[in-house]
């Protein structure tokens, strides 16, 4: 697809310094600038790209100065946030590419499921069960599974290979990517004697607007009640989240993180990959847990920790120093210990 700088400008509400006529039809890094390519400028440590750039266009940030000549080639449009703009345009830009409609075959629809006559998506072997509602919009790729009574919000993404179990419920603008689980059962049992007596998972998921779940993350319904993903949480791929957590508005968690069950966490955290949260804990507000850190305790708002278990991130790297001189403090503690026997001995 190709578009001019005045589109562009446009849909960005930016100002346009060059040529509002030229156009491009890809993106490419500023460093490595093709012809007919749009690049961006958001980080001061590339601004030297800039003046040797072969890209036609450039997003730049409003207060950005020019200290020597730019390309005659290259028109910059100014935006309040470069970054946010690249990232509004390609999110535009890859609708387009991979916007779908109709309904394949072969595939599965119930005759009670409420789909929209327009604006839908439904992917070869799809299978759409009893009472399931589809908001305008809805894309369901092939393979994906969605269980009886589940509702799906307007302008949600059900990529392919994705499994929703019966009575969840997805809403607007949310993306789930390929493989997901959403809704099988949670990882509960009570044991008799020597066996284990499976409890049966009455619950479901609930999963708010503007949310993005990423491939191979599973998420459990609850034993009664729901498992919350509120409003604009992000997950990345291989999450593991038990039955009735729940998750706060906007907050972020990387891959391979694992939280146990009934744990909540508040709004506008950041989790790193491979964080390991035990059940029934508290995680405040804008908490940042670091990579690879566990904790099985309540975490206040606002805190920043690391390690396992998980401490002040500050003191954490201190201790970091640390831990590789171990052995040679090892080593001195020892001697000083035989130094003392021998004084006693004396």
């Amino acid at each position: 697809m190709e578009f001019s700088a005045e589109q562009i400008a446009h849909i960005l509400k930016g100002t346009i310094e060059g040529n509002p006529h030229c156009t491009v039809n890809n993106f490419s890094k500023i460093e490595e600038g093709r012809p007919h390519t749009l690049t961006f400028l958001a980080n001061p440590k590339y601004s030297s790209f800039i003046y040797e750039t072969k890209a036609s266009i450039a997003l730049v940030n409003h207060d950005f100065t020019a200290e020597k000549e730019l390309p005659a080639t290259l028109t910059l449009i100014r935006v309040p946030n470069a970054y946010a703009a690249l990232a509004q345009l390609m999110h535009l830009t890859h609708q387009e590419k991979t916007k779908k409609q109709g309904i394949e075959t072969p595939s599965f629809i119930s005759d009670s499921a409420r789909i929209p006559g327009k604006n839908i998506y439904i992917g070869a072997f799809a299978y759409i069960g009893p009472n399931v509602q589809l908001g305008e919009n809805v894309a369901v790729y092939p393979n994906a599974y969605i269980g009886d009574n589940v509702i799906i919000g307007e302008n949600t993404i059900i990529y392919a290979g994705v499994k929703i179990y019966e009575d969840c419920v997805i809403g607007k603008n949310c993306i789930i990517h390929a493989g997901a689980v959403i809704g099988s059962d949670g990882f509960g049992f009570a044991k008799e004697g020597e066996v284990y007596q499976k409890i049966p998972q009455l619950g479901n998921v609930v999963i708010e607007d503007d949310v993005e779940i990423g491939a191979n993350t599973t998420i459990d319904r609850a034993v009664m009640d729901s498992t919350l993903i509120r409003r604009g949480v992000k997950l990345d791929n291989l999450i593991q989240i038990a039955h009735n957590v729940e998750i706060g508005e906007n907050t972020v968690i990387a891959a391979q993180t694992g939280i146990s069950g009934s744990t909540k966490i508040g709004k506008n955290g950041i989790i790193g990959g491979q964080v390991g949260l035990g059940g029934h804990i508290r995680i405040g507000d804008n908490v940042g847990i670091g990579a690879q850190s566990g904790s099985i305790s309540h975490i206040e708002s606002g805190r920043q920790v690391m390690g396992s278990p998980a401490i002040d991130a500050k003191q954490f790297l201190r201790s970091s120093i640390i831990f590789a001189k171990l052995p040679d403090i090892y080593r001195q503690v020892n001697q000083l210990q035989k130094d003392i026997d021998s004084f006693k001995h004396d």
